[in-house]
C-alpha cells in the first residue's frame, strides 16, 4: 500500500503566512502540520511508502523537512516535485494524484490525504474497514451545521455506507455529513483515475473524482474519529494550534 500526501497548493487564503512557506509545514502544536498528518495514519500498518507531492516553489523546503524528520515518520517518504510554480499553472489535486501514479510507477493500493487535514485522534480502524470493503472509501465527518456544509460537499449513503449522492459545494444541503480529503483507492480502481484525467475532467478538488466515480463503482464511507480540522483560514490554524498544544500536554 502506498500513501500520497497532497501538498502542492499555494494556500493564497493564508497569505502572508504561506507566501514563502507551504501550509503543511506551518507549525501546529509545536511541530510542522505534516507531522501530525502522518502520525494520524501511523495505525495504517500496510503503508510501505509515502509520496509527498508538492510544487517547484516549495520542494526544497519539503526536502529539508524530510531530512530533519525522516527517522521519526511512520514510513519512508519521497518528495515529488510536480513542476508547477503558482496558482496559474498548478496541476490540481487530482492532477497531482495522477502525476504521482505516472512518475513513481505506483500500481498498488493507495491512500490519499490532504496535507492540511488534521485529526485529534489516530485513524484506527481505517485500514481494516478499507480492506474489508475492497472498494474505494471516503473519510467523512459530521460538521453539525448545514451552512458550513455549503463550503464543502454533501453526501448521502445507504444502510451499508455506500454513497448514493454526492455534490460539491451544495446550495441546499440535506445532511451535515461531509466527505473530507481522506481516500482509499484499491489498485483495481487506479485505471479509473487515469480515465478521469484522460477524459479531460476537472483536475482540481479531489472530491470531484468521488463525484465522478461513485456512479461507476461502489464507493463507501468511513467516519473519522475525534475532531477534524480543515486548515483553510488563520482562525482554524490558531484553533488547531491551541488544541494540539493541549493534546501534547495531556500526553506528556
Amino acid at each position: 500500500m502506498k500513501l500520497i500526501v497532497l501538498a502542492a497548493g499555494y494556500a493564497t487564503r493564508l497569505y502572508p503566512l504561506t507566501l514563502h512557506r507551504p501550509k503543511p509545514l506551518l507549525t501546529v502544536g509545536g511541530q510542522p502540520m505534516l507531522n501530525h498528518v502522518l502520525r494520524a495514519l501511523a495505525p495504517v500498518r500496510g503503508i510501505e511508502h509515502a509520496y509527498i507531492v508538492t510544487n517547484a516553489r516549495f520542494a526544497d523546503q519539503f526536502e529539508s523537512w524530510r531530512q530533519t524528520w525522516a527517522t521519526r515518520t511512520p514510513f519512508p517518504c519521497t518528495i515529488v516535485n510536480d513542476g508547477t510554480t503558482d496558482d496559474a499553472n498548478k496541476r490540481g489535486a487530482i492532477g497531482d494524484i495522477h502525476f504521482v501514479l505516472e512518475t513513481q510507477a505506483v500500481e498498488d493500493d493507495l491512500v490519499v490525504i490532504a496535507g492540511d487535514n488534521l485529526f485529534s485522534q489516530p485513524l484506527e480502524g481505517f485500514e481494516d474497514y478499507c480492506r474489508k470493503r475492497s472498494a474505494p472509501v471516503l473519510g467523512v465527518y459530521d460538521v453539525g451545521n448545514l451552512e458550513q456544509i455549503k463550503k464543502y460537499n454533501a453526501i448521502e449513503t445507504d444502510q451499508d455506507g455506500r454513497i448514493t449522492y454526492f455534490e460539491e459545494k451544495p446550495a441546499h444541503p440535506r445532511s451535515t455529513v461531509t466527505g473530507i480529503a481522506l481516500y482509499y483507492y484499491p489498485r483495481h480502481t487506479l485505471p479509473r483515475i487515469r480515465q478521469y484525467i484522460a477524459e479531460g475532467n476537472n483536475p482540481d478538488q479531489p472530491g470531484r473524482l468521488v463525484q465522478w466515480m461513485y456512479p461507476r463503482v461502489a464507493f463507501y464511507t468511513w467516519r473519522v474519529p475525534g475532531l477534524w480540522f480543515d486548515i483553510g483560514s488563520r482562525e482554524t490554524l490558531e484553533e488547531a494550534d491551541r488544541i494540539f498544544h493541549a493534546l501534547n500536554l495531556q500526553q506528556a
